[in-house]
C-alpha cells in the first residue's frame, strides 16, 4: 500500500476542489490549477479532508496512487499559499533586471540575455550595492516555477572552482581546490 497516497489532505479555507471530464480543479485566493488524472480513482472530501483511494491494486495503480496525491496535495498548497524560490548571480559583473515579465540577464557573455517569463509567474530583482543580485520567483504552480527557475539556472551553472553563476539562494556549491602548488 503506497504510505504517500494513503495520507489525508487538509484543504484550508478558501479552497475549493471539483472534479470534472477527468481533471481535478482546484481553486484558491492565488489562481486556479487544473490536473487531468486516471477516471478510475476515487477522491472524495469529506469535513474539509481529501481522500484519494485507488481502484485495485495493479503495478500502475500504485504508482499513480502517491503521485496524484502528491500532485494535489501540491495544488492546494500552491492555490492557498503559493511558492516562492530566489536565484542569485554570483561572478563579478553579472547583473539581471526585468521589465514586466521579460528578464535582461547579463552573464558574462557577449550579448544579454533576454527570457520571456510565462504570465503565472511573478518576477521581482534585487539589486543592493556589495551583495549579489537576487531573482525572486513566486507562483502558485509548483511545476511551472521550477521549470522556469531550472531553465534560468542553464544559462550559467554554478562551477566548482570559483562559485560563479546562477544559483539558488539556499544551494551549496561543492568547491575544488584548483591547481595545487609545486614543490
Amino acid at each position: 500500500m503506497s504510505r504517500i497516497g494513503k495520507l489525508p489532505i487538509k484543504i484550508p479555507a478558501g479552497v475549493t476542489i471539483a472534479m470534472k471530464d477527468n481533471a481535478v480543479t482546484v481553486k484558491g485566493p492565488k489562481g486556479e490549477l487544473v490536473q487531468p488524472i486516471n477516471p478510475n480513482f476515487n477522491i472524495s472530501v469529506e469535513d474539509g479532508v481529501l481522500t484519494l483511494a485507488r481502484p485495485s491494486e495493479e503495478r500502475t495503480d500504485r504508482a499513480q496512487h502517491g503521485l496524484y496525491r502528491s500532485l494535489i496535495h501540491n495544488m492546494v498548497v500552491g492555490v492557498s499559499e503559493g511558492y516562492k524560490k530566489t536565484l542569485e548571480l554570483v561572478g563579478v559583473g553579472y547583473r539581471v533586471s526585468n521589465q514586466g515579465q521579460v528578464l535582461d540577464l547579463s552573464l558574462g557573455y557577449t550579448h544579454n540575455i533576454l527570457f520571456q517569463l510565462p504570465h503565472e509567474v511573478k518576477v521581482e530583482t534585487k539589486t543592493e550595492r556589495n551583495k549579489n543580485p537576487l531573482i525572486i520567483l513566486e507562483s502558485a504552480d509548483k511545476q511551472l516555477i521550477g521549470q522556469v527557475c531550472a531553465k534560468i539556472r542553464s544559462f550559467r551553472k554554478p562551477e566548482p572552482y570559483k562559485g560563479k553563476g546562477v544559483k539558488f539562494s539556499n544551494e551549496v556549491i561543492r568547491r575544488k581546490s584548483g591547481k595545487s602548488a609545486a614543490k
